[in-house]
């Protein structure tokens, strides 16, 4: 019995293999096609990684000689001649404008910053330190940069004290002393502030003439 069983096994192998075959010879260049696109795949995606690689060093590069320039406006000049990409060109752009600004420029680094604060691409909290900065600056009408720092200084703004800080500086400059020390007083009582902030924030309202105790003991 056990030669009839043998013969068995054999034919049944061999069937086996002749449909394994079969299907090899059917669907074969399926699984080539698939092994091609994995290949090809992983080898664009590494063409691609050395390709970003090579192009953020570049925009590096370009940032560090341009901040070397020792002259501001040839400075400001080179920073914003520097091709980036991504968060790259937010971060080339937010360094133009501070260039623009140390070299007098006010109206180019508030058009700079502007343009990073309305670009809905660039992330939020790159938006929000354009707009800040933007409100930083000596332009336009106090009303109107009172009420860009206003939507900055909302709860859950990531620069809401800074914001803070900056309305009362411009309530002070409106002549409106109350209203500024008000402002101050509501920095000093935040639990997210500073201890350089607080400190700031003491100083002024010492020079005042107002009582910063209550302001150190919110500390």
């Amino acid at each position: 019995m056990s030669n009839p069983d043998s013969f068995i096994d054999e034919v049944t192998e061999e069937m086996r293999r002749e449909k394994l075959f079969g299907y090899l010879r059917r669907y074969g260049w399926i699984a080539v096609l698939i092994v091609l696109g994995i290949v090809g795949g992983t080898a664009w995606n590494e063409y691609r990684q050395a390709q970003d690689r090579a192009a953020a060093e570049a925009a590096g590069d370009a940032l560090l000689a341009a901040l070397a320039e020792n002259d501001e406006a040839a400075r400001a000049t080179a920073m914003s001649g520097v091709a980036a990409e991504g968060n790259a060109a937010v971060i080339a752009a937010l360094l133009t404008a501070s260039t623009q600004e140390e070299a007098g420029d006010i109206d180019a680094a508030a058009a700079t910053l502007g343009a990073v604060a309305s670009d809905a691409a660039a992330p939020a909290i790159y938006r929000d330190l354009a707009a800040i900065k933007a409100a930083m600056l000596p332009v336009g009408e106090t009303p109107a940069r009172l009420a860009a720092l206003e939507a900055l200084a909302q709860p859950g703004q990531p620069f809401r004290l800074l914001a803070l800080e900056q309305m009362a500086y411009l309530t002070l400059e409106t002549g409106d002393q109350p209203g500024a020390v008000a402002i101050l007083r509501q920095i000093a009582e935040d639990a997210a502030v500073t201890r350089g902030l607080s400190e700031r924030v003491q100083t002024l309202l010492i020079a005042l003439g107002e009582d910063a105790t209550d302001a150190a003991q919110t500390q």
